[in-house]
């Protein structure tokens, strides 16, 4: 399978095109006596959801400047939503663009802050808010399943965000408990009986 053209077939997919980089003027060289200053990173006093806003805005500009961003900032978190009629393409399968959109924008937020302790969720066109509720719903059918078995149940290893939805939903549940086992890409879920 030839890579490149994958690749090409997906840039196409969402906009971009080799004609799209032969049209750009390319950036001057760089002076190897200034500092290097990312856009994304020039104002090192503005607030966090500002930079993300900016970031996530500049991304979406070059895919798909009908798309909208809204940052907000929760509790544990800065949350951003891209909402827009063709948002949830953006997601990616199975959600691994959102994924690496969410890495690239927690590396600007720590880059920018000089510390990384700053959590960024994204949602794209509602794929994380549907996948919650599947989770959810998941949850609570395994959990249905374990207490009438009295067997654990272990579940396929998953990321942290997902693990945490089965957690969160199953926290106050009378008759299982959950824990996670396992290292790294490895780390897995399992459901067990309160009781006995």
């Amino acid at each position: 399978m030839d890579n490149r053209t994958n690749l090409d077939d997906y840039l196409a997919g969402l906009g971009i095109s080799d004609a799209d980089e032969a049209e750009s003027v390319p950036p001057p060289a760089p002076d190897p006596q200034a500092p290097a200053i990312s856009p994304a990173l020039s104002h090192p006093h503005e607030e966090p959801s500002v930079v993300l806003e900016r970031f996530l805005q500049g991304v979406i500009a070059r895919i798909d400047p009908t798309l909208a961003v809204t940052v907000r900032e929760a509790e544990d978190a800065l949350e951003a939503d891209i909402t827009g009629e063709n948002a949830a393409r953006l997601a990616g399968r199975d959600g691994r663009t959102l994924g690496a959109l969410e890495v690239l924008a927690y590396t600007v937020l720590a880059k920018t802050e000089g510390r990384s302790e700053q959590r960024v969720r994204i949602d794209i066109g509602g794929f994380r808010r549907r996948q919650a509720d599947t989770l959810a719903k998941l949850a609570e059918r395994l959990a249905v399943q374990v207490a009438k078995s009295g067997e654990p149940h272990e579940m396929q290893p998953m990321p942290a965000s997902e693990r945490r939805i089965l957690h969160i939903t199953l926290k106050e549940h009378p008759d299982v408990m959950t824990e996670s086992v396992g290292e790294g890409a490895a780390r897995r879920l399992i459901i067990r009986p309160r009781h006995g």
